[in-house]
């Protein structure tokens, strides 16, 4: 054993003396970390006494208040919503604020708006048929925009304010004191956009019987966050990112036709007033049915409902206590049915109102989608606080508010459907029912980081729309976004990106971010680890304002994982998946010496056999497999002499010496460093799996090898073998190599075909 010790520290030697020119040249020029493992500190905000190093609220976090009261009319006749608001201001911060900002989200509609400015332009709409070309070259453009009558102080005297865009700047004649409160009025109206011919995200929907559907949001002017990150958010709304607003408590009544049925954000105070007996009696019925949906207005009475045109009015009143928002759905075509959700042991409603139009599918589906999402997002993050979620369908719509989401599915005009027709009508009402946790509840930025609400509800989307229907294709899994990861980098921006600018949105947005969360659930951390921080993370910012540093910290400190090196990949750059075998090596064992042994022998002028019996020797199998004349383990004298030797204690720690050693190199063609997962295959048809963690490329990120030691011989190796990495070639994902496509190729042929 000595002499072995000293050959080895021999070639070391050897080895140090051939490189010692290229270490000299290595220390002169010097080098920054780029380890792919290095901390994040150089893109993560110092935490402070507002935003800790764990990723919880500091003990000095604020966030400020806001309450609103509302009288709101909408206009039948000539399409209109007309509003008066009062707002309250509680600056609970600790700053001296001169002004105030507030979101003039309709504004982007207006004749003078830039929005349309911003968008490049191509002469090609006479191809696309005549009514592309008369909405592109022809018709005028739609009067929206808030049109504001006054902005008041709470005693009625005129308050100075400056508009710029889609925001408004109230001048305040002191400035506002940590713990003061503000009070202000303001009156407005504006044109309802047609959401099918002017586009939006609320509006109303016309039907050829000349009914609408309103769906409407965004209908009031509402004041912008101000936090210890931003100050205030006020980026101009262009239609794409969405909103940062603040809790505080709403009271509204909303004046309709009488014929009308209405859902709100909120809990409805006047039931006696707006609805007939007999829906009440239903309505308490379905507070009871936890298994199936009660109807408050069946189809046969919508229709009865639709031909009619009331021209009296009806009021409904609202309160909503600790929400961000407030939207509302209004028609006299509605179907409506409802079921109660048990959210450990707390009755909570799940609600549609959708026309005719919408069926069979949405009695079937809508409701239950709803009461199953609640009870899934409540799982992995808090029991939902709110009384009710509603779902309202819409033509083209696929949008969320507190308590109330619009979304799209219609049937063909004959009720039938096909089964993308449905996938896409549950997945969008379990997407947008979600959105109460977020960014409804864990109120993230969405006008500076999407995917703190997108991707994260899409994620847990995922696993709702899996649990509904094991099947459901979700096209948020990491095979899922295989095209996406190795397309043209040119048109692809780190998930890290402010939403307005980024390329191919939805990819950056909803499904990388994600298929990466699946894959910390699934592979990276597995379900235990990342349920608890995940719920940490979620219970922490309930009802507070979240950062993208408070989400990474959180996870890593509830879990004790190091994941800088994930963030930094998945969610900081473009760098994609790519791992595969790059070679193997088998070796067998045997009494005679390898030309490797007998170079080292002659080099310090030995005589190997004088060593006979103290030395055993390993052998590459050139061709791949094990020559017959191999020594089986039991041959060896020497080494069963030794192990005998050894005390009964440490022999019995030992296992049977293996007969087959293969040395297998794996390659990172790829950016992103992620764990390899292997299975292998042997002889006798059985498999067996290893997953190596992502630090295994620490020392070096371009290639690493794994020994194998088996009494079975191994006949194929596969890396990533459930495409679990969204690895983006997987030609070289095997042993022996096959001639095979990659996913990405797969994909390209099917978009070809």
């Amino acid at each position: 054993m000595k002499l072995l010790k000293f050959l080895f520290l021999s070639v070391i030697v050897i080895a140090t003396g051939a490189n010692a020119q290229e270490s000299e040249n290595a220390r002169q020029m010097g080098h920054t970390d780029q380890n792919k493992f290095r901390q994040m500190k150089d893109l993560l905000a110092t935490p402070n006494e507002s935003r800790t190093a764990s990723g919880a609220p500091g003990y000095a976090y604020t966030q400020q208040k806001v309450n609103y009261v509302m009288d709101i009319r909408l206009d039948e006749a000539n399409n209109r919503i007309y509003g008066e608001e009062k707002i309250t201001y509680h600056n609970n911060s600790k700053d001296h604020l001169e002004y105030l900002w507030l979101q003039l989200d309709q504004n982007m509609r207006a004749k003078n708006s830039k929005t349309p400015d911003i968008t490049t332009e191509t002469f090609n709409a006479p191809f696309n048929g005549p009514q592309v070309f008369t909405n592109a070259n022809l018709k005028d453009r739609f009067d929206g925009g808030f049109k504001i009558e006054y902005v008041k102080n709470d005693d009625g005297t005129d308050l100075s304010h400056h508009i710029n865009q889609t925001m408004m700047r109230i001048n305040l004649s002191k400035p506002l004191a940590p713990g003061e409160v503000f009070k202000f009025q303001i009156k407005w109206w504006y044109n309802i956009n047609d959401i099918n011919v002017d586009g939006g995200r609320s509006g109303l929907e016309t039907f050829p019987d000349g009914n609408n559907n309103y769906t409407i949001a965004q209908f009031y002017p509402r004041l912008c966050v101000y936090d210890n990150v931003e100050g205030w958010q006020n980026m101009q709304f262009w239609g794409r990112s969405e909103f940062a607003l603040e809790f505080g408590d709403f009271e509204v009544k909303i004046t309709v036709p009488a014929d009308h049925i209405l859902e709100a954000t909120g809990d409805l105070q006047n039931p006696k007033d707006v609805l007939t007996r007999e829906q009440q009696k239903r309505f308490n019925q379905a507070r009871k049915s936890f298994t199936d949906p009660v109807f408050i207005v069946t189809q046969e009475e919508a229709e009865i409902n639709e031909k009619g045109r009331s021209t009296k009015t009806k009021t409904w009143h609202f309160k909503a206590d600790q929400v961000r928002d407030f939207a509302f759905a209004s028609s006299r075509k509605y179907i409506w049915d409802a079921m109660a959700v048990n959210i450990n042991g707390r009755a909570v409603m799940a609600i549609s109102l959708y026309p005719k139009e919408g069926n069979p599918l949405w009695e079937e589906h809508s409701t239950r989608v709803v009461a199953n999402t609640l009870e899934e997002y409540s799982k992995l993050t808090f029991d939902y606080p709110y009384s009710k979620a509603v779902s309202v369908h819409s033509e083209r719509q696929g949008m969320e508010y507190p308590m109330i989401c619009f979304n799209y599915g219609r049937p063909n005009p004959d009720g039938s459907y096909d089964e993308r027709t449905k996938r896409g009508m549950i997945g969008v009402i379990t997407h947008e029912i979600g959105h109460n946790f977020f960014p409804m509840i864990v109120n993230s930025d969405e006008r500076q980081w999407t995917w703190m609400d997108e991707g994260l509800n899409s994620f847990v989307e995922t696993l709702a729309e899996l649990d509904y229907d094991p099947n459901f294709f979700t096209g948020n899994l990491p095979k899922d976004i295989v095209p996406y990861m190795g397309g043209d980098q040119s048109h692809i921006s780190p998930i890290m990106s402010q939403g307005d600018y980024v390329h191919q949105f939805g990819p950056n947005a909803y499904t990388k971010p994600a298929a990466g969360l699946y894959m910390l659930r699934h592979t990276i951390m597995g379900p235990e680890l990342f349920d608890y921080a995940f719920r940490t993370y979620s219970q922490r910012w309930m009802f507070k304002h979240p950062t993208p540093a408070d989400f990474f910290r959180t996870m890593e400190d509830a879990s004790a994982m190091d994941l800088d090196w994930f963030w930094r990949g998945w969610f900081y750059t473009t760098d994609y998946t790519d791992i595969g075998v790059k070679e193997v090596k088998q070796y067998y064992l045997t009494d005679q010496p390898t030309e490797r042994a007998m170079k080292i022998a002659e080099l310090y002028n030995m005589n190997l056999e004088d060593y006979k019996d103290r030395l055993v020797y390993y052998a590459e199998a050139e061709d791949g497999t094990v020559p017959n004349d191999a020594k089986s383990v039991e041959d060896f004298d020497v080494l069963n002499n030794y192990l005998e030797s050894l005390p009964d204690e440490e022999r019995s720690k030992l296992v049977k010496a293996p007969k087959h050693f293969y040395q297998v190199t794996y390659e990172k063609p790829g950016g992103l460093v992620m764990p390899i997962i292997v299975e292998l295959t042997y002889e006798d048809g059985s498999k067996e799996r290893e997953m190596y963690p992502a630090q295994i490329w620490r020392y070096n990120e371009h290639e690493v090898t794994k020994v194998y030691r088996t009494d079975k011989a191994i006949t194929r190796i596969v890396v990533d073998p459930d495409l679990e990495t969204a690895d983006v070639d997987t030609t070289n994902n095997a042993w022996p190599k096959q001639v095979q496509k990659s996913e990405f190729d797969k994909f390209k042929d099917k978009v070809r075909g």
